[in-house]
């Protein structure tokens, strides 16, 4: 393996308001690009439009700020004409679910080998402060000043409806948990969702607050592990166990409740049901907030299927080049020119027909 440092993967200065969750964001990005060891030739960064979308000027590696919306669609062209670069697709909420919705959901359809990061502030930033397809209902901003009427997107189950085989979560601020899942999403091979909760200091800020201290993760969140029982609170109190077809909550040493009766993550399980009850638990209904990796399941890619099947149809055909085919298939020479035949008769009738004209006119004497 390679040997880099994260100073290997940086360039420029970046161009965030102070405090930024962008910041944070990046520094565990270009660490953990450094502990995995690809080199910066065989990387590719590439964006939408937003503010974290001008991450991409931000890294030493192969970088493109694309268009509104076509991260995905962009990445998934990469990804397919040159399938051993890494590509690391980022995008904001509005960036990626309003105008870039579809090419999200199907490129996680499709299952293309790309690392998609979801940097979501639940709100437009660049453009001052608009609500956004992850907003609440209610939420107040400067395109809804009477609060939103209309519910959100929440990343997990837009993912999970997509087929989604990988999905994961960090806040911006936990530096050591944002580059595990990092690492966990470039080993996954497929597409690999990370939502990256992080608070916009201008426009929406706090909006991931109950989480975004070490303090806050301890009381409010929870890290899940595969195979590792679904324990959690500042002293590891709490667990979560199977209740009909939801989870619930429970104090471990209450109630006869042991730690051999909480659920046991299994982020392998082709059964995405218990995966998505994880994923969208939130504070608000009484749940902590799942971090880390929720689901990872094997599958076939796009990209390998597509560039699979090139070599399959090469091989069958008997030519490689344009001139090759032309000089494979059917081949018709025209050695002389031809009419088509005409009646004798009819022949010289049209003729008649053509000198009378030409006399009635006095063109012909």
């Amino acid at each position: 393996m390679n040997q880099y440092t994260a100073q290997d993967f940086k360039k420029g200065q970046p161009r965030w308001c102070p405090g930024c969750g962008d910041h944070f964001f990046l520094a565990s990005l270009q660490k953990a690009m450094a502990e995995l060891g690809v080199p910066p030739y065989e990387t590719a960064v590439i964006s939408g439009i937003g503010c974290s979308s001008r991450l991409p000027y931000y890294a030493n590696t192969y970088a493109m700020q694309t268009i509104h919306g076509r991260a995905a669609a962009i990445s998934t062209g990469a990804k397919v004409t040159n399938p051993n670069l890494t590509i690391w697709q980022v995008s904001g909420d509005g960036d990626a679910l309003a105008i870039g919705g579809n090419h999200f959901i199907h490129a996680m359809r499709r299952n293309v080998d790309l690392n998609m990061i979801l940097l979501n502030n639940r709100i437009y930033g660049l453009t001052k402060g608009q609500y956004s397809p992850t907003s609440p209902r209610g939420f107040v901003s400067k395109s809804s000043p009477y609060g939103t009427t209309e519910d959100p997107f929440h990343p997990a189950e837009l993912c999970f409806g997509a087929r989604g085989n990988f999905f994961a979560r960090s806040v911006a601020s936990d530096n050591t948990e944002t580059i595990a899942i990092l690492k966990a999403a470039y080993q996954h091979k497929g597409a690999a969702v990370c939502e990256i909760l992080q608070n916009c200091v201008i426009f929406n800020d706090g909006c991931h607050n109950s989480v975004y201290t070490s303090q806050g993760r301890k009381e409010n969140a929870i890290y899940v592990k595969h195979g590792e029982p679904l324990i959690f609170g500042a002293h590891q109190e709490y667990g979560l166990m199977q209740e009909g077809f939801g989870l619930k909550v429970v104090k471990i040493g209450e109630n006869g409740v042991t730690q051999d009766d909480i659920l046991v993550h299994d982020a392998h399980c082709q059964d995405n049901t218990l995966q998505l009850k994880l994923a969208m638990m939130s504070n608000e209904d009484g749940f902590p907030i799942a971090l880390g990796v929720i689901r990872d399941v094997e599958a076939p890619t796009y990209d390998a299927a597509v560039n699979q099947q090139i070599e399959e149809v090469k091989a069958q055909k008997h030519y490689h080049t344009f001139m090759e085919m032309l000089e494979t298939n059917d081949i018709w020479e025209v050695k002389e020119r031809f009419t088509i035949p005409m009646r004798k008769a009819a022949y010289v009738n049209s003729i008649e027909k053509i000198v009378k004209n030409m006399r009635l006119k006095g063109r012909l004497s």
